[in-house]
């Protein structure tokens, strides 16, 4: 989740709460959560972990994940967790919007009718970054979604995304994608908030109802 100009120390602590992350995350893992639904759903949903998490969905992306199945209003969801390293170089984020890209370019060319929603955690935002075409340090080594997918892909939410760092959001730095994301920085965050100063507010988006927020975005783009 490093962005060009983070200082040394920033990175130290990012670095710091990412261990915390990686903990909370394995106390909290939702049984069955990287299953997959049958082939072919009406709705795909991708979701990428933050740093130091273990496979899967994270904390942040189980809640996501859950409560917009539940918003599903009866149609079928199928889920994919990026299988990405989420390593603390922050390196893997490039190699995550590789997997990301490849997963949604393939259930789109086997599956016309799938819509689909991206999301993505910390530097999980920003493998969803690097997807949507925004330029981040990790750019080189990652992979643009095809223009062709671009309005099969309804929604696209994150959270603690470091873009924020440079001062840019999804919401406003693309306009392809733009209209259709909605990103989460809570208050003192200091991976997505200039001068963030509170590490806890890092580590709350799956339990505070910014989870639950997203999922209902997401499903109001589905619509």
């Amino acid at each position: 989740m490093t962005v060009e100009g983070m200082s040394d120390m920033r990175i130290r602590l990012f670095a710091q709460f990412c261990a915390t992350a990686a903990v909370v995350a394995s106390a909290l893992v939702i049984p069955g959560a990287v299953a997959t639904a049958a082939p072919c759903s009406d709705i795909d949903v991708s979701f990428a972990r933050g740093t130091g998490e273990i496979p899967g969905f994270g904390i942040t992306g189980g809640p996501f994940v859950s409560s917009l199945t539940a918003q599903a209003g009866g149609r079928s969801v199928s889920t994919y967790a990026v299988n990405y390293a989420a390593d603390f170089t922050q390196a893997s984020a490039g190699p995550g919007s590789r997997d990301l890209v490849a997963h949604v370019t393939s259930v789109a060319a086997s599956c016309p009718g799938t819509k689909f929603v991206i999301g993505g955690y910390s530097q999980g935002a920003t493998v969803v970054s690097n997807a949507v075409g925004l330029r981040t340090p990790s750019s080189v080594t990652g992979a643009v979604l095809p223009a062709a997918v671009a309005d099969r892909v309804r929604a696209v939410v994150v959270f603690g995304n470091p873009l924020g760092l440079t001062g840019q959001r999804i919401e406003t730095a693309s306009s392809t994608y733009g209209p259709k994301a909605r990103s989460f920085c809570n208050f003192g965050d200091p991976v997505c908030q200039i001068g963030g100063f509170n590490t806890f507010a890092h580590l709350t988006y799956g339990s505070n109802g910014s989870a639950a927020q997203g999922a209902t975005f997401a499903v109001s783009k589905l619509q």
